[in-house]
């Protein structure tokens, strides 16, 4: 007899499909139904809050989203100093404003905690510079006021938009503590050195200091160069140029010279007018007897009377000159033989 205390084995063997270890339905006396999986609908898209991380990704709200989380003097604290940083084109400063807000700082408490961050210092980099030379720093709204008048000084100069006016050029000005009417007078000299140039003249920049046509306005603007040295330079550029309408060779030092001296382009389109026609026969009867003649020579005689040439011995280029003259004046009256004794005689210094 079965002991009723103890449960008895199944007989039989499952119905197939019955998991293992479970009953079949016909020992249960139920149907069996195979469980299914449970569907969840999909959680809806959150918004990112502004502590959210996703893989590789920082999501960072805009400007209202920082301010959308804030309320009463917080929210118009962060509002107050946003919008004054976004008048200095600092907006990714956002969330260091939201951060310190959040500490409880006053908005003028911010505004001088933010002016220690990077991209206030780079920002307001000219300040930097003044400070380094000993001039006082600039607020930031006198700072804006100096940029605005360098690009209205650009603009009526006729520099092109998008041209030497950006932040970054304009470090350099302020922190050289280049006034607008300075920054005029450049642009003045760059103006005559570009649009008013004649080719001659663009011809000779480009030959004595290296610039391209986009490069000149730029080399004349450029706050590292004095006003007197640009002037110079300029000067001697247009002296320059009557060279090269001539055919002639051009030493940026000998035209710096003759700039600083006060040689006028009229006097230079004269002298040089004067050695085009000459310089040629000059050459042929030097070379009769062994002499060079040169250019700088002929300007050196011409420019600066008594002043010795770059050529050898003790006799100046002025007196050179004057052998050249009197054999060609002796050739025009037809007594060549005697002059050219007479040059030779000169060369030889016993005349």
């Amino acid at each position: 007899m079965a002991n009723p205390s103890k449960p008895q084995a199944p007989t039989g063997k499952p119905k197939p499909g019955a998991p293992a270890g479970l009953p079949s339905a016909s020992q249960t006396g139920q149907g069996f139904t195979k469980p299914q999986p449970v569907t969840r609908p999909a959680p809806a898209p959150r918004t990112p809050d502004i502590h959210q991380r996703i893989p590789g990704k920082w999501v960072q709200p805009s400007a209202p989203d920082w301010a959308s989380s804030l309320s009463g003097d917080k929210r118009d604290a962060y509002l107050a100093v946003y919008k004054l940083f976004q008048t200095y084109g600092l907006e990714s400063l956002a969330p260091k404003i939201f951060e310190y807000v959040q500490k409880g700082y006053s908005a003028d408490t911010i505004s001088m905690l933010l002016q220690d961050t990077a991209e206030y210092k780079k920002r307001f980099a000219g300040n930097e510079l003044r400070r380094q030379a000993g001039m006082s720093v600039l607020s930031p709204a006198d700072y804006l006021s100096l940029e605005n008048q360098y690009r209205q000084e650009l603009r009526e100069g006729g520099m092109p938009a998008g041209f030497y006016d950006s932040t970054d050029d304009f470090t350099k000005l302020i922190g050289m503590d280049v006034s607008p009417s300075e920054l005029q007078s450049r642009i003045s000299i760059a103006t005559n050195a570009t649009t008013l140039a004649n080719p001659s003249y663009k011809q000779a920049l480009k030959q004595l200091y290296g610039l391209s046509d986009s490069q000149i306005a730029a080399y004349f603007l450029d706050p590292q160069k004095a006003v007197p040295l640009l002037q110079k330079q300029a000067a001697a550029t247009a002296i320059g140029a009557e060279a090269l309408k001539r055919g002639l060779e051009l030493d940026a030092a000998h035209l710096e010279a003759y700039a600083t001296a006060g040689v006028s382009a009229t006097q230079a389109a004269q002298v040089y007018g004067q050695i085009a026609q000459t310089l040629p026969d000059y050459r042929t009867m030097g070379h009769q007897f062994g002499e060079d003649v040169t250019q700088a020579e002929m300007e050196t005689g011409l420019f600066e009377p008594g002043a010795k040439g770059p050529g050898v011995g003790p006799e100046s280029a002025s007196a050179k000159l004057q052998r050249l003259q009197s054999w060609s004046r002796a050739r025009a009256t037809g007594t060549a033989g005697t002059a050219a004794a007479a040059f030779a005689a000169g060369r030889s210094g016993t005349v």
